[in-house]
C-alpha cells in the first residue's frame, strides 16, 4: 500500500505530483527548490541561502511522513552549473551528522524557475 505526503510547510506541488510518497518503509520526495513555504516566493539570494531553504523543506516533508534526516538513504542534487559544488556540498554535508547518504550530484541545462539546486531523497524507516 502507498500513501501519499503534503504539507503546508513545504512548497505547494507546481505540477501533476505530491511532496512524497511512502511506499513498504520508504518515503519518495519529489525534488525540493528553494521555495519558502510561507510566502510561496523564491530564496534565491545567495546560493548558501537557496541551499539551506532546499534542505529546510526537505526536512518538513520528511517530518510530516514521520522520517528524518536520519532515515535517508538516497539523494540526487541537480546544480545549474558544476561551479556551485563546493558551496551546496558544504551546506548539505551540515545537515547529515552521521551514516551519510548516497548521492549523485549532476550538472543540468536547466531546473524549474530557473533556480541553481534541486534536491531529491528517497528515505527508508524499517
Amino acid at each position: 500500500m502507498k500513501r501519499t505526503i503534503n504539507t503546508t510547510n513545504a512548497p505547494a506541488p507546481i505540477g501533476p505530483y505530491n511532496q512524497a510518497v511512502a511506499a513498504g518503509g520508504f518515503l519518495f520526495l519529489s525534488g525540493q527548490i528553494a521555495i519558502n513555504p510561507e510566502s510561496n516566493e523564491l530564496s534565491l539570494g545567495s546560493i548558501d541561502s537557496e541551499t539551506h531553504q532546499v534542505m529546510r523543506n526537505i526536512k518538513a516533508v520528511l517530518l510530516e511522513a514521520g522520517y528524518g534526516l536520519e532515515d535517508v538513504v538516497k539523494t540526487t542534487i541537480f546544480l545549474s552549473d558544476m561551479s556551485l559544488f563546493a558551496e551546496v556540498n558544504e551546506i548539505y554535508g551540515s545537515y547529515f551528522t552521521s551514516e551519510f547518504p548516497t548521492r549523485e550530484t549532476v550538472a543540468v541545462k536547466g531546473l524549474p524557475k530557473g533556480v541553481n539546486v534541486e534536491i531529491s531523497v528517497v528515505a527508508f524507516r524499517a
